[in-house]
């Protein structure tokens, strides 16, 4: 497998690309007084808008498309002359979401929330066969695909550094593109290793050795407990050495 990194895509073309998944918007059979047809134009229209203000979409290599669900065909609204589709409090503009329709100008004022399902595709790392937890990712474990960052709250690991040479956090499935909750860093020391133990503070340095308690990756704090039976905290550097701060 070819070692390279992703090419980063020009800025996304959201209008273009809205414009044409949300030609046909579904609201139902729904008996309104606004036309669904109207509905459909203005959930449409408001969906296009926020997605391509979103300054994070426009700087991702992600192609999106949006399906909207319908409303429930047993709801009877009262005519009304502004609808105003808004974002509820709670929900965001990815995955399986929803929007809000409220009538802010009529006889009867309404409030309505449409299902939508969001997706945006783009290159991730895809698994190639099953992994087992504990196990040491390499470049052989995956290749590049373009998949639905959206399918999961979880972000993506578009970058091979971010991956080769972590460990599974879990047993992981062919197929599955990789995302940060399925990795961790490698563990360099394990419990009850032997291990260097450096205390530094303002114009000192002191070193000793004592016996791991817990296993630790780089960057991670662990207890050791000291030739002289005094249990210390530090941090695991890359070296595998722990650093104490005084």
């Amino acid at each position: 497998m070819p070692h390279d990194l992703f090419l980063t895509a020009a800025p996304l073309r959201l209008a273009r690309a809205l414009a044409r998944t949300l030609a046909c918007v579904a609201v139902g059979g729904a008996a309104l007084g606004a036309a669904a047809q109207d509905l459909g134009q203005i959930s449409s229209e408001w969906l296009q808008g926020a997605l391509s203000k979103s300054a994070e979409l426009q700087t991702m290599p992600l192609r999106m498309e949006v399906q909207v669900g319908r409303l429930d065909p047993r709801l009877n609204l009262a005519p009304c002359q502004n609808v105003d589709p808004y974002l509820p409090s709670g929900s965001k503009l990815w995955g399986r979401t929803r929007i809000g329709l409220r009538c802010v100008e009529g006889a009867k004022p309404w409030n309505v929330f449409l299902p939508v399902t969001i997706q945006a595709f783009g290159p991730a790392w895809v698994l190639t066969h099953n992994v087992s937890m504990g196990e040491v990712l390499t470049y052989d474990h995956a290749m590049q695909a373009e998949v639905d960052w959206a399918e999961s709250p979880h972000a993506i690991i578009a970058m091979p550094e971010d991956w080769v040479g972590q460990t599974a956090a879990r047993n992981l499935t062919s197929g599955m593109a990789l995302r940060q909750t399925m990795v961790k860093a490698a563990q360099i020391l394990k419990p009850g290793a032997t291990v260097k133990v450096i205390a530094q503070g303002g114009g000192f340095m002191v070193t000793g050795t004592g016996r791991a308690l817990e296993g630790g990756a780089a960057g991670q704090n662990i207890r050791v407990r000291m030739d002289n039976g005094r249990t210390v905290t530090g941090t695991v550097n890359p070296q595998g050495e722990v650093l104490v701060a005084q």
